[in-house]
């Protein structure tokens, strides 16, 4: 049965991916409460528990608050925290296999580049990157391949606007509200990176 710390965890899009994908028992961590998220929760610093306690899983994933590195960053100008640079030496600290989690322009190796696109959903032109511990990716990705119609799902800025069931239906998310859904992650984007970390655990024998 294999155990998934997923850190900085919001309403689990990328926690229900993992499921998906086979990981049978998933603990999410958040410093702030997230009553939708969909397996055990604990409300706490997610850096912290995992230094306590990221040995005990069989496997970690985290997704670091992006908002440092976004476009609306750089036009705004407003101060955030960088709390990807800390994640990974705790993730090593931990000796477990991990993924992390992040926004283009985010300062980080880019072992995955995912979209919508490439998992049937050309209307999803949301590229997200992850880093993987077992290092860059040898096999062909599928290619993007965006529709003409680009459903836009984003926070507080931006300026295309939809319907909360028409981005729970581009992101295969349908349990979120809508600020919970700007900053999730598609689970298929996880399912498939789940897969190929199962993989690891079972080539280490885990």
């Amino acid at each position: 049965m294999p155990r998934l710390l997923d850190l900085f965890c919001g309403a689990g899009g990328a926690a229900m991916g993992y499921h998906r994908a086979g990981f049978d028992e998933i603990v999410g961590v958040d410093i702030k409460p997230q009553k939708h998220y969909p397996f055990e929760f604990v409300l706490g610093d997610a850096l912290e528990y995992c230094a306590a306690h990221g040995g005990d899983f069989d496997a970690i994933h985290a997704s670091p608050p992006c908002q440092a590195f976004t476009i609306a960053r750089v036009i705004h100008g407003r101060p955030h925290s960088d709390l990807l640079t800390p994640t990974r030496p705790i993730l090593q600290r931990a000796g477990r296999p991990w993924v992390i989690e992040n926004v283009p322009r985010a300062p980080m190796r880019a072992d995955y580049i995912l979209c919508g696109s490439m998992f049937g959903e050309p209307r999803l032109k949301r590229h997200r990157l992850f880093e993987a511990s077992w290092g860059p990716v040898s096999e062909l990705l599928p290619p993007c391949q965006h529709g003409s119609e680009i459903v836009s799902v984003f926070g507080h800025g931006g300026h295309v606007y939809h319907g909360v069931a028409e981005w729970r239906e581009v992101m295969g998310i349908d349990w979120m509200i809508r600020d919970e859904l700007s900053q999730a992650i598609p689970p298929a984007y996880t399912e498939f990176l789940g897969k190929r970390l199962l993989a690891v655990l079972e080539d280490i024998g885990a």
